[in-house]
């Protein structure tokens, strides 16, 4: 199946350059081959990151009235949307999603976040401070007041993982260029074409040349991109491990850095829980996408008094599931990325069981499926919060159920850990589960399920080893841009 009309080129500068080197693409569900991927030189990675240093000192893209802006990304979206169909193919077979996952969340929350996101950026970029009176030199007093200049922060470099890629592409082009920045976007070297496909479709709309560039490559590639003096902000999606790197390969440039890191989010069922409920939940914390999310909730702290009955609802519910290639619209749990992804999560597997915890499903390879990267979704319990299974991210399909006696210990138990993104809690008084909220050390919290799945004016993001700064609504728009502040005074 071709996916890509300029399948042996990336996208520089607005133009495509053939690459010498390739490097082959698998379908994780058959191991087939999908494409032989063009993989940019360090030439070509320089001649990028310059093509958007002179759009954006240069051209007219950062001061282009926003309505513009708005008008040329529209079309962007358009374009894309015409395309959707191709895309959601190209979801299936590269990232290894399921259909129905691919259709709903890897694709259409995203174009729902990107249409509101153009909507958010006609705010105005100019706000008044108040007038204020300062005594002076002269002995008299100056009237003076100002206004604080919401402008493009430069170049951005955006580094994308291999789990989400459409979502995560989206997510980071789009607001940069709303705001009136120029974009170096690098995928994973697992799931280029979902990058790559956005360059023909910058084509097909006319976006400036040099506002968007897609260059492809491993961690050296990265590289350039965060230490090069051009590139004045990197906004990364990925691992915690790797988020350290990038912080330090851009400290000497004093780069801003914009990082979504890894996660281990916690799961709260309390005694009065809707057990079937929080069960489902459960499931899909670690189920989704093969447990391949960072902000999947994979540790399940349950009051002790109901542990056994949550519990034995997931082992039912994990009955239910259907495992194999998702070309199959009927599938609803595909494979892991790669062996190498496999193989992690049979090694937390095993260290799982040797820390002395149940095994209550899973914990090996699915019989019958002898091609493709496939785990059999993994349920422990008896887990200890201070376990490798429950402080290590795994991303991998097993979730860890952790028994708990009170409130107080459950809120302990779920803010000690290295990662702070995501949380739930499932509770028949939802004011308590509120004030639980408040005081759980996380980017974000549900109650009894939330408010649906990722509200598009809702700031995305971590703390501690989960990252900082703030994706999607107007904060993550902020991210893009620095303040001036302009001042002035009556004579």
């Amino acid at each position: 199946m071709a996916f890509l009309k300029y399948a042996d080129a990336i996208y520089v500068g607005g133009e495509w350059a053939k690459t010498d080197q390739r490097e082959a693409v698998i379908n994780p569900a058959d191991e087939s081959l999908l494409i032989e991927a063009p993989v940019g030189s360090a030439a070509q990675v320089d001649a990028a990151i310059g093509a958007a240093r002179r759009a954006f000192d240069q051209g007219d893209w950062a001061f282009m009235p926003v309505i513009e802006r708005q008008a040329i990304l529209t079309r962007f979206l358009n374009a894309i949307e015409a395309r959707k169909s191709a895309i959601v193919d190209m979801i299936v077979a590269e990232a290894g999603s399921t259909r129905i996952l691919a259709e709903f969340l890897q694709y259409g929350i995203p174009m729902k976040h990107a249409r509101r996101t153009i909507e958010v950026a006609a705010r105005p970029a100019i706000s008044s401070l108040p007038i204020e009176l300062t005594p002076n030199a002269q002995g008299t007093t100056t009237l003076g007041t100002g206004v604080v200049s919401r402008e493009p922060v430069g170049v951005v470099a955006a580094i994308s993982p291999y789990n989400f890629p459409f979502f995560l592409n989206i997510g980071k082009v789009i607001p940069a260029l709303a705001v009136g920045c120029t974009v170096v976007l690098k995928p994973s070297p697992y799931t280029p074409m979902q990058a790559l496909i956005l360059g023909e479709i910058a084509d097909e709309v006319g976006l400036p040349k040099g506002v968007l560039s897609i260059v492809t490559g491993d961690i050296e590639t990265g590289k350039l991109l965060t230490t090069d003096p051009r590139v004045d902000l990197v906004h990364f999606t990925g691992s915690d491990k790797v988020g350290a790197m990038i912080q330090a390969q851009s400290a000497p440039t004093l780069k801003r850095i914009v990082m979504e890191l890894g996660g281990k989010s916690a799961l709260i069922v309390r005694a009065d829980a809707d057990i079937q409920k929080a069960a489902a939940a459960g499931i899909m914390g670690f189920t989704t996408h093969g447990g391949q999310g960072c902000a999947l909730t994979t540790r399940h702290l349950v009051h002790n008094s109901v542990r056994p009955q949550f519990v034995a609802a997931m082992k039912a519910m994990l009955g239910h599931i259907k495992i194999g290639n998702p070309v199959d619209p009927t599938v609803n749990y595909g494979p892991l990325i790669r062996e190498v992804a496999r193989k992690r999560t049979e090694d937390y597997v095993a260290i799982a069981q040797d820390e002395g915890a149940t095994l209550v499903a899973g914990g090996k390879r699915p019989a019958g499926l002898d091609k493709g990267y496939y785990y059999e979704p993994t349920l422990f319990d008896d887990v200890k919060n201070e376990s490798r299974l429950a402080q290590e991210e795994v991303f991998g399909p097993i979730g860890a159920v952790i028994g708990f006696d009170d409130d107080d210990e459950a809120i302990a138990m779920a803010n000690h850990s290295d990662f702070g993104l995501s949380g739930a809690i499932y509770s028949a008084d939802s004011g308590q589960a509120y004030r639980m909220a408040l005081k759980l050390r996380t980017g974000g919290v549900s109650i009894n399920g939330g408010a649906g799945t990722m509200q598009s004016d809702a700031p995305f993001g971590g703390i501690k080893r989960s990252g900082y700064g703030r994706e999607y609504g107007e904060d993550g728009l902020n991210e893009f841009t620095y303040q001036k502040v302009i001042g002035f005074h009556a004579e």
